[in-house]
């Protein structure tokens, strides 16, 4: 593959919008969004809630699938996650830091004064759409990635998935896995749109939403599809290039070695590592050891 052709494949894996994104930029749906997370609280209302997502304004600049404040108090960040990583602390902290730092520029606030500067309280949660061996409610910075050590930062981010999701969160996880479902049975075609849709109505699935936006929606399905094409073209060209490294070399565990180069690659494009492991069927922790020597030679070749 060409290096521009390459180059272009990754922008646009970057850029495309979502079902997700595109349902909760609508202040009634973002509300019961906030009465799923918080059902305890009835006085809040659409007008208490305003979107912090993070806009980029170059395809390079940090984005995060939904940021909302909630009265100017408590500002909440959700991804949704079709792949199970514990990535995504590291990438909510990241999310976090930025709002934080959207926020002291609107309110004109110094973080070099001696007044204390006023923060919303921070809520970072992430709903996994996908099967997931990930069994804890809550995952933290120090358990993750330090063995439960004290740090001087800790993360927290609340796991919903469906077995713990209500309201409107446990509808978009059905939704998307009528989706998968119906790809399965159809392929990238408009026959699975049009399933996805008919399913999702006739049993209350985001009902209103795919009825008030089903051209909208079936669009962005569509160009959906057509990440994942470009995905499986830029996965299979990286799976190529690298088996033929590996034939090149004439040893018998050539395989082997040109799937390692594959996750080298992908490792180089930071992709996620149980994206990586899909393709490669390598395991999570033969992964970190490739990733853990890689970082290793490029410490070697800086000094």
């Amino acid at each position: 593959m060409e290096q521009k052709e390459a180059a272009v494949f990754r922008m646009k894996r970057n850029i495309k919008d979502t079902v997700f994104t595109r349902l909760f930029r609508e202040k009634k749906y973002l509300l019961q969004l906030y009465q799923a997370l918080h059902p305890e609280d009835t006085d809040t209302t659409e007008e208490d809630l305003k979107t912090i997502t993070l806009e980029p304004i170059f395809v390079k600049d940090i984005t995060n699938d939904l940021g909302f404040s909630v009265k100017d108090k408590l500002f909440i960040l959700v991804e949704a996650q079709s792949t199970a990583s514990v990535n995504i602390i590291v990438r909510s902290f990241m999310y976090l830091a930025h709002t934080y730092q959207e926020h002291f520029k609107e309110t004109k606030q110094t973080l070099y004064g001696t007044k204390p500067v006023i923060i919303p309280k921070p809520e970072l949660y992430v709903i996994f759409s996908c099967d997931t061996n990930i069994d804890k409610d809550i995952l933290t910075l120090s358990e993750q990635f330090f063995g439960g050590e004290e740090t001087a930062i800790e993360v927290s981010v609340k796991v919903i998935t469906e077995k713990n999701s209500n309201g409107i969160i446990e509808q978009y996880i059905l939704f998307t896995k009528v989706l998968d479902e119906q790809v399965k049975a159809y392929g990238y075609t408009k026959k699975a749109i049009d399933e996805t849709l008919r399913i999702c109505e006739s049993y209350d699935i985001l009902k209103e939403f795919l009825k008030e936006h089903e051209k909208e929606v079936a669009d962005i399905m569509i160009s959906l599809y057509s990440q994942e094409e470009i995905d499986e073209m830029y996965m299979h060209e990286v799976r190529r290039e690298s088996e033929a490294k590996g034939r090149a070399k004439g040893r018998a565990e050539g395989k082997a070695e040109g799937k390692e180069d594959m996750v080298i690659e992908m490792l180089k494009d930071n992709e996620d590592l149980s994206k990586i492991s899909k393709f490669s069927h390598f395991s999570l922790e033969k992964i970190n050891e490739i990733k853990e020597r890689l970082l290793n030679n490029v410490q070697l070749a800086n000094e």
